[in-house]
């Protein structure tokens, strides 16, 4: 996928002018992109726009001028982005209950290694993930993960992890919006 750049960020007071229509059109983007899975797993793919409205949210409420400081910001977004072939995406663990989700983030550390894709044949792309993100004893609630798919858009996305055995089917619309993300790299 195409990594963004500093230019393309506006200033936090001109952004603001146009904050609202950026807004609508970015959560129209999300909504296919976000994918529930079971009752704890949201994944939430990124492209060049989903990212671009993180930094320009980030900008904005830091009120951020330095370009140093912009330019720390769109870096570390753009290592969310998948890279040739490659899907990126948010995993948020999604447990309500505080006592509860401390004993399941605990339980679940391994999760990571059991997540993936599942291409049209079959085959399980498995997630590789940030491991700053996973503790010694305990998984953070939010992952930053990519599948190398080669460019093959997936069918359905799950973990085959024991305590967390699910997936979901992407519906038309997740296909098409994930096919069009991987298409946008060639």
């Amino acid at each position: 996928m195409k990594p963004m750049h500093r230019n393309e960020i506006l200033d936090f007071v001109t952004y603001g002018e146009q904050r609202d229509g950026i807004r609508a059109k970015i959560m129209e983007l999300k909504k296919p992109r976000r994918i529930h899975v079971g009752d704890n797993l949201t994944f939430l793919f990124e492209n060049t726009d989903t990212i671009r409205y993180q930094v320009q949210e980030m900008v904005r409420v830091e009120r951020t001028v330095k370009e140093a400081d912009i330019q720390q910001e769109v870096d570390t977004y753009n290592e969310l982005l998948g890279g040739k072939g490659e899907l990126g995406c948010t995993l948020m663990i999604e447990i309500d209950n505080e006592e509860e989700r401390n004993v399941k983030l605990r339980k679940w550390l391994p999760l990571t290694k059991h997540l993936y894709l599942k291409l049209e044949d079959g085959t399980k792309i498995r997630a590789t993930y940030d491991s700053r993100q996973v503790g010694e004893d305990r998984l953070s609630s939010v992952q930053y993960l990519k599948f190398d798919t080669k460019g093959k858009t997936p069918v359905a996305i799950g973990s085959d992890f024991s305590e967390l055995n699910v997936e979901a089917k992407l519906n038309e619309a997740q296909f098409r919006a994930l096919d069009q993300d991987l298409k946008s790299d060639l």
